[in-house]
Parts: structure tokens; sequence; C-alpha cells
């Protein structure tokens, strides 16, 4: 039904924004991003980061795509902003910040 309303956010947008807390939280620094807002509006359950799907090794490689393409869109917009962009559409699902 389409007056449904959805009680919690998409398991894959909750992954990757708290995979995008962990690189402001874990990796070293330079950061590429620091964004841990999504952190806050994902709340996870206490002992979130002991969840197999937050291992900070075997997420590694996957956490450096997922803040890369951030940091990316990030400057996208900034320079378009630049240009006399004065709003932009973000077409997705996620819990971006």
């Amino acid at each position: 039904m389409l007056d449904e309303r959805i009680s919690q956010a998409d398991g894959t947008a909750v992954r990757v924004a708290l995979w995008r807390a962990m690189h402001a939280e874990i990796d070293p620094p330079p950061h590429v991003l620091d964004d841990r807002i999504g952190l806050r509006l994902a709340d996870p359950d206490v002992g979130w980061q002991r969840r197999p799907d937050m291992d900070p090794q075997a997420t590694s490689r996957v956490r450096a795509t997922v803040v890369a393409r951030a940091r990316f869109v990030e400057d996208l917009i900034v320079a378009r902003a630049g240009l006399g962009a004065g709003q932009h559409v973000l077409l997705g699902a996620g819990l971006d910040t």
C-alpha cells in the first residue's frame, strides 16, 4: 500500500552509514571523509562494531570504496555550487548526510 510508512531504514543503507562512520573512527588519518552523522541516524544496537559485516579487516576495501565515492560526490556538489548551481537532487534510499 502506498501510504504505509517505513519504520526503519534499509539494511544496506544502515551498513553504508556505519562504514562511513567507521572510516572516521578507526581508519588512520588523514580521513577522506568525516561522516559520523549517519551513525546517529542509523542508531545501531550496542555492540554493532562486533557484527560480522563491520569487521575492520574484512571490510577495509569496501569501506574505502564507499568513502571514496562519497568524497567524490561531496567535491562535485561543492564545485557545481561554485559554478552557480542552486540545488541538487539526490536520488537514493540511503542515509546520506
